[in-house]
């Protein structure tokens, strides 16, 4: 119907008002997809951005792992020049300490004198303490520097004890103190030397602070631990210096001035704490002043049985019996060297020196004169090794003649090397007592 046509007001209004809610429905409808339309580009944008500052991210992580990865070549180079240095450290400066020793020793022998003796043993006591000051230093830069990689083996309680027990003896007896290891039948996982040393600094230092009484070493089982206990009747630990004791140069000069006692280097705990650190062996004392000290280490309890006769033999008394031995020593350096064949020829025995395998092997051609030991330092001439000529001058004898290994290379590769060719290893710088003992033993 055409809209002239309609009459009725009330229909036309209605009709208007259908009109105009359908174009506002219409305008709703495009309002609203406008709506999405701008929210869709809203999002677009952020995840735009988004990405840009991933990608942005992506690219610093993937920065920093390059600069990681060149701070720990840096790192690794470091370190290893770090460990050279030390072992060239180790070499340069006990070499001429092992001199020293030497012919210190070898002077002891034509004393005749009080005055003399006297002398010589003051100077002998001078280079000890020298050596015992340069060695904790270098362990300590090793331990630090991480060098130092622990060998895990089963040890034998007893027999570690039974060592201890003969080095501190006769420091007890002279101190007037007693020293005393309770009997233990029992295996524990460790590293032979390092725990050794923790155990050589914590007695020595239970000994030099202990006036009166003694030292005391035992075990008790903890779980699948050991707990070894080494207590002392000394002057004990301040509880202000509970943590400082295991610092580096601490001494604890008011406590040992209270006692009337001397101290070390203090330099025992502080090697103590970082050889126990890289073992896994938590160390902890108990210590009232005036009474006393507990130190106690704990280790893992070992599995199988560890056979103890050649340490054992080491311990027990020997004869010394080194008239006439021949020996055949191969060393570079020549104040050792020098050193070296003068206390030797003290002890009657017959030397025939040589500076490398060819010289070793020259002397060998004499047919009349084979030795009955043969001692080397690793580091020879012409870049030679002592094992390998060790190894030279068995295959020419048709014989595996006892050897020693004399060396101020303290890395775990000479000591390998030297125990799978079956060669002893000694550190220089060497104690003479110890070098005669040792020649006795793989003589007899």
């Amino acid at each position: 119907m055409p809209l002239r046509d309609i009459d009725d007001l009330e229909r036309l209004k209605k009709i208007n008002a259908a009109l105009v809610s359908r174009v506002e429905r219409s305008m709703d409808q495009q309002g609203n997809a406008f709506s999405l339309f701008q929210t869709a580009i809203s999002l677009e944008n952020r995840v735009r951005n988004r990405t840009e500052e991933l990608h942005a991210t992506l690219r610093r992580l993937e920065q920093s792992n390059i600069d990681l990865s060149a701070a720990k070549e840096s790192a690794e180079l470091a370190n290893l020049s770090k460990t050279r240095f030390l072992a060239a450290a180790s070499h340069d400066v006990l070499q001429p300490l092992n001199a020293a020793h030497l012919s210190v020793s070898a002077l002891a022998e034509v004393q005749t004198g009080d005055e003399g003796r006297k002398l010589v043993r003051q100077v002998e006591r001078s280079l000890e303490t020298m050596e015992d000051l340069l060695r904790t230093l270098l362990d300590i830069s090793k331990l630090d520097a991480g060098v130092v990689q622990p060998e895990i083996v089963d040890i034998s309680l007893e027999t570690l004890f039974s060592s201890l027990r003969s080095d501190f003896l006769p420091e007890a007896d002279k101190k007037g103190l007693s020293l005393k290891f309770r009997p233990v039948n029992v295996v524990v996982r460790s590293d032979r030397t390092l725990l050794r040393r923790i155990l050589q600094n914590i007695l020595s230092n239970a000994l030099r602070y202990t006036r009166s009484g003694g030292v005391l070493v035992g075990t008790r089982h903890r779980g699948d631990t050991i707990r070894i206990d080494v207590a002392d009747t000394g002057c004990g630990i301040p509880e202000d210096q509970r943590e400082a004791v295991f610092e580096e140069f601490h001494r604890g000069t008011s406590t040992l001035a209270d006692a009337g006692l001397a101290g070390g280097l203090g330099l025992g705990l502080a090697i103590v704490r970082r050889m126990a650190a890289a073992l896994g062996h938590p160390v902890t004392f108990s210590s009232k002043v005036g009474r006393g000290t507990i130190f106690h280490i704990d280790v893992p309890i070992g599995m199988a049985a560890e056979p103890v006769a050649a340490v054992a033999d080491m311990d027990r008394p020997r004869g010394y019996g080194l008239f006439g031995t021949k020996v055949l020593l191969v060393e570079n350096d020549a104040d050792v060297l020098s050193a070296m064949t003068s206390l030797l020829e003290r002890w009657q025995c017959q030397v025939r020196a040589a500076t490398s395998t060819d010289d070793a092997l020259d002397l060998l051609g004499d047919t009349a004169w084979v030795p009955d030991i043969v001692i080397a330092d690793q580091h020879l001439d012409g870049g030679d090794l002592g094992t390998a000529t060790i190894a030279e001058v068995r295959d020419y004898l048709g014989r595996p003649v006892p050897a020693l290994i004399v060396t101020a290379d303290s890395s775990e590769f000479v000591a390998k090397a030297a125990r799978a060719a079956g060669i002893e290893l000694m550190r220089k710088p060497l104690k003479p007592a110890q070098l005669r003992a040792l020649l006795a033993h793989l003589l007899a």
